[in-house]
């Protein structure tokens, strides 16, 4: 007797372990192609936030998972173009993340591109990016640099906001 497979969960289920496999064991914690950055545990967030290399491979896992480019041990030997593209994607997807973190602290509110999930993001990324860049996020009211942060025009106001990543990773990692 032979077993119908549907070819349409079997595709989801490559995905979702090209996308999240590597994460999974470097986390210890469970993802599926719907989580969304909300979904990241502080653990995971704050690794994310962090600048340098040991995130810079996680990302590139993800992304080179979900675009099927290979593991991240062989970007180097990926084509300018492709490596271009996942640079481009991991740039945007940290700074996602660290928004994420400044929303968690109640600083941020209304963040551009909390609707999509990380797999849209990095294959709808074409179009996402230039969505989530025309609504930068907001400034909590509650923030005490809110007055300055409403004065300024939205270019700068998203220049305001990122000066704060550092201390707002900081506050994040004091909270863990």
């Amino acid at each position: 007797m032979t077993k119908v497979v549907n070819i349409q969960a079997y595709r989801a289920k490559v995905l979702q372990q090209r996308a999240f496999g590597h994460w999974e064991k470097r986390f210890e914690e469970s993802y599926h192609l719907k989580t969304r950055l909300s979904d990241l545990s502080d653990k995971t967030l704050y690794f994310l936030a962090q600048p340098g290399e040991n995130s810079s491979i996680a990302y590139y896992e993800l992304i080179m998972g979900i675009l099927d480019f290979g593991p991240a041990t062989k970007f180097n030997y990926l084509p300018n173009r492709e490596q271009m593209q996942v640079v481009d994607i991991h740039l945007f997807l940290a700074d996602q993340v660290r928004f994420e973190v400044m929303r968690r602290l109640k600083w941020l509110v209304q963040l551009p591109c909390e609707k999509y999930n990380l797999v849209e993001m990095v294959q709808d990324f074409q179009k996402i990016k230039p969505a989530c860049k025309a609504r930068p996020p907001e400034l909590s009211a509650s923030h005490p640099d809110n007055i300055s942060y409403q004065q300024l025009t939205n270019g700068d106001k998203e220049v305001f906001i990122r000066r704060m990543l550092r201390d707002a990773i900081e506050a994040f990692k004091d909270r863990l």
